[in-house]
């Protein structure tokens, strides 16, 4: 009888492993001259001439079963780039989409993603979506499950819509991507389709629910690009601005400015980016929350510059601490620090990854010029593995200070027959002026395992109390930390209309004190019960234990304080969420318990509101109740998003937050239009008023900036 299960259960991981790819697995490019009419209608000989592919499988709802929508994808190149031809034909379903923006939220609309690997690395990759209006939004996959949003490549798309679905021509520049300098070149590639009226996602390889359309070594294979190359080498990005600025302490200023960017392809795997008088002025204001911890705030980087190619640049310490945090550059308490010049090198060498950039900030009051140099190395071992380390160099006049790393990981997907596993290690130090002070150490290990079913990750790591890299961000330090997180997420009692179960009997993070070896702090949540829905709604119920010991008061206004002295709390959290793909969807937290020597009840919302494709609203909402002995504070965020989207390439959007613990309110509306994709036109306006609500005369803002950039991009 043992015999006879172990057989069993045998083959059908092999039938398991076996049904992640289907014939054909291999999409042959085809070469064309002849010209096609960029127009999403497909209707050029050259399109029924090239190989069509259509096996699409189910990874939602039906795993496994064959896509109740016809899909099929053909590929054509010339000497510019590729083609991609996409028929989305849709008879049983109403299509849902939204959106006419660049970056749009491809997860809450139909759309169809595309996944290219030019290395075929099992790493690295390059996603682009589309929705069935030509709504574009990419990423670059650092692994199956990171990837960078906010990078932006060129390339564009064209669709259209009939009674039988909807339809796609896609053009990606080859210069757009990095590849391999090769005379015939085989890339990996997948495509998924989402369906979201029926909540469906269906993809052409690599269907596993253990893997995602990220994992490149689940894809399928592009063969046949013959003799490819970058048709221009360089890339110049000129800019002009001019605006008025209004600072109530600074008065009145009138900025006038010019730079720009030359991106240089050394090889078709190597790319240089020079940069001067580099200016940032189009990106959007950060989200400053209410912040209720002793902790700092991390706000992600925005900047075009250091978005692309960030991925070789990453070195992650562990317990929200990053050993390089590009926001140290050109930014100083949320003001622009002038960059005169920089450079940055990345790209591949053979198995090698190299990441060297160099930036050169101006003087700024009392701070001198200041050089900023980052080092990154990894060296490609095995399949998906490598071993690596980082530099970083921060220096001027008053003095300097260094950040020496080595690092190595060990990942497979193969783990167990088909199963996700990663292992790695860690080693850092700083030094100041070169020299190591003691006490400046920072090592970790840690093993993932994050599948459908189990996600199971454990870390250990210790940070002494004199690390302190001037290029990183340090959320905390001078620990000890112990971390666990097991989540469990069963397909059971399916015909109730539940997708999957969602259960964590723990996730905990402890810290000691690494200097004396005292407990600091404690963490944990456990879901005895939480469910998505196979209509795509979803509930959390939380139970939160957490301890946390403070050394010096904790003060949350001027007046209201915590006392020193250790606190044990507990609290309870519901969470609903309705599905995002309806033209309303809600989100509803409410959380109450124990805040240190008092209580706190805690209410998130957020509501999204699809008017139409050209027009898309977002409320935010946090409210906060907090009791101490020693007094009360009700706090209120506010975060309201507003985007109009005349056509893909032109489009208006407003953010409004308020904050009434900091007594933050402002305003960002920004004009966006694409004349020709890779060039820019940005008309945005940003003002701030830092008086209580009631108090604020709308007239009379503390700062008000509006600036006009154009950017346009040239090739040669």
């Amino acid at each position: 009888m043992r015999k006879k299960l172990s057989v069993f259960i045998a083959l059908i991981l092999s039938v398991s492993l076996f049904a992640q790819h289907s014939d054909p697995f291999f999409l042959h490019a085809y070469r064309t001259n002849e010209k096609i009419k960029f127009d999403g209608k497909l209707t050029e000989p050259v399109w029924q001439k090239a190989q069509h592919i259509s096996n699409f499988t189910q990874r939602e709802l039906d795993y496994g079963k064959p896509a109740t929508e016809r899909t099929e994808v053909a590929v054509v190149y010339d000497k510019h780039g590729l083609y991609f031809g996409i028929w989305c034909y849709q008879k049983h379903a109403k299509i849902i989409a939204k959106s006419l923006s660049v970056d749009f939220d491809f997860r809450s609309e139909d759309n169809m993603q595309i996944m290219l690997s030019p290395f075929n690395d099992n790493r690295t990759g390059y996603l682009f979506v589309i929705n069935p209006y030509g709504a574009r939004a990419d990423l670059q996959i650092y692994n199956f499950e990171d990837a960078n949003k906010d990078w932006n490549g060129v390339w564009d798309a064209k669709t259209t819509v009939t009674d039988t679905g909807w339809f796609a021509e896609v053009f990606i520049p080859f210069s757009t991507l990095q590849f391999k300098k090769d005379s015939v070149q085989t890339w990996a590639l997948n495509f998924e389709r989402d369906i979201k009226a029926k909540n469906e996602e269906v993809l052409w390889q690599g269907w596993s629910r253990d893997k995602s359309i990220m994992s490149v070594e689940a894809a399928g294979r592009l063969t046949d690009l013959k003799d490819i190359g970058y048709v221009h080498r360089f890339e110049f990005k000129p800019y002009a601005l001019a605006g008025f600025q209004y600072n109530r302490d600074n008065g009145k200023t009138y900025p006038l400015k010019a730079g720009g960017d030359l991106n240089i392809n050394l090889t078709p795997e190597l790319k240089l980016n020079l940069t001067t008088f580099t200016d940032f002025a189009q990106v959007e204001v950060d989200r400053i929350p209410v912040n209720l911890s002793r902790f700092a705030v991390y706000y992600p980087e925005k900047r075009q510059y250091f978005l692309e190619g960030s991925n070789y640049f990453n070195y992650y310490l562990g317990e929200r601490n990053q050993g390089f945090y590009s926001r140290q550059i050109g930014i100083e308490n949320h003001q622009q620090v002038p960059i005169l010049a920089g450079a940055r090198l990345f790209g591949k060498i053979g198995r090698s990854e190299i990441g060297f950039l160099s930036m050169q900030e101006a003087a700024i009051d009392t701070v001198p010029t200041t050089n900023n140099t980052v080092l990154r190395y990894k060296k490609e071992i095995g399949q998906q593995s490598y071993i690596g380390g980082i530099f970083t160099n921060k220096i001027n006049s008053n003095g300097s200070n260094q950040m020496i790393g080595l690092d190595a990981e060990y990942r497979t997907s193969e783990f167990l027959k088909n199963k996700n596993l990663t292992l790695g290690a860690k080693i850092t130090t700083t030094l100041e002026n070169f020299h190591y002070q003691g006490n400046a150490l920072a090592y970790r290990i840690y093993a993932d395992y994050p599948n459908d079913l189990i996600d199971n990750f454990m870390s250990y790591g210790v940070m002494e109390d004199n690390f302190d890299p001037k290029l990183g961000f340090i959320y905390r330090k001078n620990y000890d930390a112990y971390t666990w997180f097991l989540r469990i997420t069963p397909r059971w009692l399916t015909k109730y209309g539940i997708k999957r179960l969602l259960f964590k009997p723990w996730g905990f993070i402890l810290y000691k004190t690494h200097s004396t070896g005292q407990l600091e702090s404690f963490y944990n949540e456990t879901r005895p019960i939480g469910a998505v829905f196979k209509t795509g709604d979803r509930f959390e119920f939380n139970l939160q234990q957490s301890y946390d010991r403070l050394d010096q008061p904790f003060y949350l206004t001027n007046t209201l304080f915590v006392p020193t002295g250790g606190y044990w709390m507990h609290k309870k959290e519901i969470q609903l969420e309705s599905y995002d793909g309806r033209r309303f969807w809600v989100f509803l937290l409410y959380q109450w318990g124990d805040f240190y020597n008092g209580k706190i009840k805690t209410i998130e919302s957020s509501l999204g509101w699809n008017i139409s494709k050209n027009l898309n609203l977002q409320e935010e909402y946090t409210w906060n109740f907090v009791k101490l002995p020693a007094g009360s504070v009700i706090t209120h965020e506010l975060a309201s998003y507003l985007n109009l989207a005349f056509t893909t390439k032109l489009n208006l959007s407003a953010f409004i937050q308020y904050n009434s613990l900091d007594n933050i309110f402002i305003y960002n509306i920004r004009l966006h239009w694409i004349p020709q994709v890779g060039s820019d036109f940005y008309f945005v306006i940003t003002t701030g008023y830092d008086q209580p609500i009631h108090q604020i005369q709308l007239l009379r803002p503390q700062s008000n900036a509006e600036v006009a950039k154009f950017v346009y991009r040239i090739t040669f």
